[in-house]
């Protein structure tokens, strides 16, 4: 039986992982260097991170990684570079995981290509987390599970071994009947995957 964090012990930080070793194959060019609101999409994701106070926020790189990395220059981030990013989202998380310091009581897994994820959702999952004893939290959008998700430390063995694609989508899927469940608003789902989605991302910032 896995030991989970007692309400007590859930008092401790609680990291973060940003993926962020795609190619944009889709888009066509590197979309996290995409500016939305006057920052790059990549920065805009790790400092709504860092202001949600996960601790540490590890970001892991792949495609172009370099490049990447410099541009979290002056970011309270550590970076970790997944060799294997080609292979998909998993290898990226395996990678973000085992960054992970023993002291973190849970992990936020969030997708550094959702711009509207804001450092209150985040903290929202964090707080939930500790006020509970679940061992495992989801972002719910009006029926659609997606990221950010929390995984407390008992499920980071499952989370690093899992097949197949989907961002602990499996993980999620076998202990939904043990999570506690946060509703966001549809709009909070939005995504950059192709061209269209950058540029419908950026009116609807311009318009709030």
């Amino acid at each position: 039986m896995k030991h989970v964090q007692s309400t007590s012990e859930r008092a401790g930080p609680v990291a973060g992982i940003v993926l962020a070793a795609g190619t944009s194959s889709r888009m066509g060019r590197n979309k996290l260097f995409f500016v939305l609101g006057g920052e790059i999409v990549l920065r805009r994701a790790v400092r709504q991170a860092t202001t949600a106070g996960l601790d540490p926020v590890i970001v892991v790189l792949g495609h172009e990684a370099p490049r990447v990395r410099a541009e979290l220059t002056g970011l309270s981030c550590l970076t970790v570079v997944n060799p294997d990013y080609e292979q998909g989202i998993n290898f990226s998380l395996r990678a973000g995981l085992a960054a992970v310091p023993a002291e973190a009581k849970a992990v936020v897994v969030l997708l550094a290509d959702m711009p509207f994820v804001s450092a209150e959702m985040l903290a929202t999952l964090v707080r939930t987390y500790r006020e509970g004893e679940a061992p495992l939290v989801i972002s719910d959008y009006e029926g659609v599970n997606a990221p950010p998700m929390l995984y407390d430390r008992s499920l980071f063995q499952e989370l690093g071994t899992m097949e197949g694609e989907g961002c602990g989508r499996q993980v999620v899927k076998k202990h939904r009947g043990e999570a506690d469940i946060v509703s966001w608003p549809t709009g909070a789902l939005a995504d950059l995957d192709v061209p269209a989605d950058y540029q419908r991302v950026k009116v609807q910032l311009e318009v709030d």
